[in-house]
């Protein structure tokens, strides 16, 4: 039962208007100016705090210039020549530009796939052309040899001063596996090389690449090995374990018929291997396919895999010896179909590119931001700026891989992505292209109230780009 306090009249105000206002709603009123004050003081500081940089940054021809995005106008050719009697029994719908992109016979090969006369060779290299990054055409190492680490990501080891780059060591021929591949969708489902395990390159410059060799080889004649080879090692990733002083290998391992979906995990003395192969499973009792590593600036390091069929993304923190998984685990972006997962961090925000679930086939990118790295996640929109309206949806004919950190230059990021080649996988090319997070986002947001407390991911595209004049002394 309600009673009435009688010795007190309620707690009322009345307006100039003659209406009866209430005091709650006043008082929140206050409550929330206060938060708005509050929200605009933290990021007046965060301002405040990098300003310098910022401007610094922002007054840098060169990072104008990045920003200066170029366009592609890439013309289809003439369709072939068919019989009447073939027109006649089924017309051929217009070739679009993924079409010529996917067809090894096409005249457009050339543009996407640049033949060895304009490889990337620091052996060679003119003094107009040293230290360029030239997005997809291909790229020797010392020996001068196609660098072999698809699917990869980059290690920065502080004991030796050095990036690592590891990825798949795809130096073989491609060919047709078995047809019951259940998690692979589009052109070439079965495209793939016999594992021959996961290469490693050295860096100072991140331009200059020496061959480390295989430091994760591929088993020939045990069949129930996890890494025989005929089974699959993908998008292997390296952290370093300070606590331990191991480096840490986590990959995707899967049968030929990609239904064993699971987490595969190394470990190493040096950053050069070789790394000894400890076990795979399913990650927290889930599939796990497309993956990556986030290692937080706390020491705590992060598994990220695609899951469900691929329709959703697990985010859980691994063990203190980074060999294994706790019970946490949250699922993100369910229902999005979402892989290639590449996580990076930026004045407190975790941000993250994917890519769509269609095979071999490119399609478009979409940047992720959170608050905290377990959710919740909200799409920001497609990073892709410049080339043209197909580049942009295609993620310039590639797939995200990882996204590498410039501390050096503020809000600076490489955005790494590989552009597969599923008639010849060994000849598939790596995609670099500078990332900034600037400016306001795309989308409209769904946790926020409509503020955004982040910035645009941006990738802008570039035949011919190259980080600033001895960029690892800005400061």
């Amino acid at each position: 039962m309600r009673f009435k306090n009688k010795s007190r009249n309620p707690t009322t105000l009345r307006c100039n208007a003659g209406h009866r206002c209430s005091f709650s709603v006043i008082v929140w009123s206050l409550v929330g100016c206060l938060l708005l004050l509050n929200l605009y003081c933290f990021i007046s500081q965060k301002d405040a705090h990098h300003g310098g940089a910022h401007l610094r940054i922002n007054q840098h021809p060169h990072f104008r210039e990045l920003e200066e995005v170029e366009e592609e106008n890439i013309q289809l050719p003439p369709p072939r020549k068919r019989s009447p009697r073939a027109v006649k029994r089924k017309p051929k719908a217009p070739t679009t530009l993924i079409e010529e992109f996917l067809d090894e016979s096409s005249q457009l090969r050339h543009v996407f796939f640049p033949g060895q006369r304009t490889a990337v060779d620091p052996r060679k290299s003119s003094e107009n052309d040293t230290y360029y990054y030239y997005p997809g055409r291909m790229w020797l190492d010392t020996e001068g040899n196609p660098i072999q680490a698809h699917g990869g990501g980059i290690l920065y080891d502080q004991r030796t001063q050095m990036y690592y780059w590891y990825g798949e060591y795809k130096d073989g021929p491609t060919y047709h596996a078995h047809k019951k591949g259940a998690a692979r969708i589009g052109y070439a489902v079965l495209a793939k090389v016999d594992v021959i395990g996961v290469g490693c390159y050295s860096s100072k410059d991140l331009w200059t690449w020496k061959n480390e060799g295989i430091v994760l080889a591929a088993e020939e004649n045990n069949e129930t090995h996890d890494l025989y080879k005929l089974n699959v090692l993908e998008r292997p990733k390296v952290i370093y374990n300070e606590k331990t002083g191991k480096y840490v290998m986590w990959m995707h391992i899967d049968d030929t018929n990609y239904t064993k979906a699971s987490a595969g995990v190394a470990i190493s003395d040096f950053p050069t291997g070789p790394f000894d192969y400890l076990y795979s499973k399913r990650p927290h009792g889930y599939e796990s396919r497309d993956m990556t590593l986030f290692k937080d600036e706390d020491g705590v390091a992060y598994l990220v895999y695609s899951s469900e069929d691929n329709s959703e993304l697990h985010i859980g923190p691994l063990n203190k010896e980074y060999i294994d998984v706790t019970q946490a685990m949250r699922r993100v972006l369910v229902g999005q179909h979402r892989e290639a997962p590449a996580l990076f961090k930026h004045e407190g925000t975790y941000y993250m590119i994917t890519s769509g679930c269609t095979g071999w086939a490119p399609n478009e990118a979409l940047a992720h931001a959170a608050e905290s790295i377990m959710g919740p996640w909200e799409t920001i929109g497609n990073p892709c700026i410049g080339g043209n309206k197909v580049f942009r949806e295609t993620t310039f004919f590639a797939q995200s891989t990882f996204v590498l950190p410039l501390p050096e230059l503020h809000g600076s990021f490489i955005f790494m992505a590989d552009r597969w080649n599923p008639a010849d996988l060994r000849d598939s090319r790596y995609v670099w292209l500078p990332l900034r997070v600037a400016g306001p986002v795309d989308q409209p947001l769904e946790y926020n109230f409509g503020f955004p407390l982040w910035s645009r991911v941006s990738v802008y595209w570039h035949k011919r780009w190259r980080l600033p004049y001895r960029w690892q002394e800005i400061k």
